[in-house]
């Protein structure tokens, strides 16, 4: 088998990506923008999770929610293979409303790792709706899947405040970074924003958000290049835009993330 073999298919509806993955690969902590949900088609991992650590084997479900920091490692040496649906925060802002008659716009998956076979048959229904050449055919089929899916895993008597709160003076330092990613920026300068020492700064963005200050702005620098690339701008160009060193130096983070080339990325978005 391979190290590891990705895939993005493309959709008819937008804001929203298609992943089939068969891989050895393991990711460090990293998030996504986008909420993520999918089914592990054979094989298992341990990952973290909002949640804490967790294990998926073949038929789970799993979830991730936007800036929640997790990673993924197999269990066993040959590795495991998944489909993923990514959602633009909007379109499920759109469906939490439609599905709370317009009281909630929040969602929050509350759960990782899901056994549940009715869940499992839903989703591998709607990733087939959602990439399907005819999209008139599959337009009815995909928005009740949606709909269904999303309603199944709505938040209910758990609460949605697991998460340690982000302080006003983490916020700013978040900020600062979110701003401008590509914009070079020290400890201190975090530290000034937040009205901290530079060790309190660091302790306390760790607590609050899973990750250094570094690595949560190589992750907003991806982040960027990704949305960069997707547009059509030449990798060197974005490399550069995104605030990498250069092209190789994208190149590494970006497949270190997300298991694929921008090359690739490109070639599947463009």
């Amino acid at each position: 088998m391979i190290k590891g073999q990705f895939r993005i298919k493309r959709c008819n509806l937008a804001g929203v990506e298609a992943v089939v993955a068969e891989t050895r690969h393991s990711f460090p902590r990293h998030t996504h923008e986008q909420f993520g949900i999918g089914v592990i088609h054979r094989g298992a991992q341990k990952s973290l999770s909002g949640r804490g650590m967790v294990e998926a084997g073949q038929g789970d479900t799993i979830t991730v929610n936007p800036g929640e920091v997790h990673d993924g490692m197999p269990i066993g040496e040959a590795g495991r293979s998944w489909q993923m649906l990514y959602f633009d925060p909007d379109i499920i802002a759109d469906i939490s409303l439609d599905i709370s008659q317009g009281k909630v716009a929040d969602f929050e998956f509350t759960r990782p790792v899901i056994t549940a076979l009715p869940l499992t048959h839903c989703f591998l229904s709607l990733f087939a709706a959602i990439t399907a050449e005819d999209a008139t055919d599959a337009a009815l089929r995909r928005d009740e899947c949606l709909l269904r899916l999303l309603a199944s895993l709505a938040p209910g008597q758990e609460a949605l405040s697991k998460r340690p709160a982000v302080s006003g003076a983490i916020a700013r330092s978040k900020a600062l970074m979110d701003d401008d990613p590509a914009a070079a920026v020290t400890l201190a300068d975090l530290a000034g924003e937040s009205g901290m020492s530079r060790f309190q700064l660091l302790r306390g963005f760790a607590r609050a958000t899973g990750l250094t200050p570094h690595a949560y702005l190589v992750q907003r620098r991806i982040h960027l290049a990704r949305h960069l690339i997707a547009t059509g701008i030449p990798l060197a160009e974005a490399a550069v835009a995104s605030g990498f060193a250069d092209q190789s130096h994208m190149t590494r983070i970006f497949i270190r993330n997300h298991g694929i080339s921008p090359g690739a990325y490109a070639l599947a978005m463009n």
